[in-house]
Parts: C-alpha cells; sequence; structure tokens
C-alpha cells in the first residue's frame, strides 16, 4: 500500500508538470488577408507604386483610414530586414527566403518579394 502510495505522488508529480509546461506555450496566429486591426507594432512604411505598404513582423497591411488591413505583400516591393525565424531555401541554385508564405530574394543591402 506504501509503495502505491508513492507510486501515485510521483505520477501526479509528472502529470502536474507536464500541464504546467503545455500551458506555457506561445502560439502566433497570424492574420488573414483582409483582416482589419486597429494597431500595427512598430510597422515599416514602405512606399510601392505610389500606395503605402506597412510592413511590420513579416505581415503586410494597407492603411484603411486609421485602422490597417492585412493585404498580400506586392511582388517586386522591397524591405531592408527580414524578421527572426525566416527560412533560407535554395531552389534551381537561387538562395531565396521565406516567412509566413511569403518568398523573398537578397538585392543589395535588402530583400524582394518574388514569386516561385
Amino acid at each position: 500500500m506504501k509503495n502505491l502510495k508513492i507510486i501515485f505522488v510521483v505520477l501526479t508529480f509528472f502529470g502536474t508538470m507536464v500541464s504546467a509546461n503545455a500551458q506555457r506555450k506561445v502560439v502566433k496566429v497570424y492574420p488573414k488577408h483582409g483582416t482589419v486591426v486597429a494597431t500595427v507594432h512598430k510597422p515599416s512604411v514602405v512606399v510601392y507604386n505610389k500606395v503605402n505598404f506597412h510592413f511590420a513582423d513579416g505581415v503586410w497591411y494597407k492603411a484603411r483610414g486609421k485602422k490597417y488591413v492585412v493585404c498580400a505583400a506586392p511582388i517586386g516591393i522591397e524591405v531592408r530586414r527580414l524578421p527572426r525565424g525566416k527560412k533560407v531555401v535554395r531552389i534551381n541554385g537561387r538562395k531565396l527566403y521565406r516567412y509566413k508564405g511569403v518568398w523573398y530574394k537578397k538585392k543589395g543591402r535588402g530583400y524582394v518579394v518574388v514569386t516561385v
């Protein structure tokens, strides 16, 4: 009976540790195209074909009044740097970068959106 209690206490302890670790995980959910948001945290403004695009944490936005609408990255638009977490991929000998479903190619000191 004493051994059974010890086993029960040990299992309870490990169960508590596992559930505590599961609660600490952070899951980022990125907005779909067309989603309207009130604020964007530290966006970079990029002008492309006389349209202002806002780029923050790998997500592209267009201003609509005082709010922002999530949009697709325009092909050919250039940004100075990509956020951490970008993936480096070689396709047909070309070194490309992928972040949140958008493909970039290194150009000078920046990155240009390309199609693959």
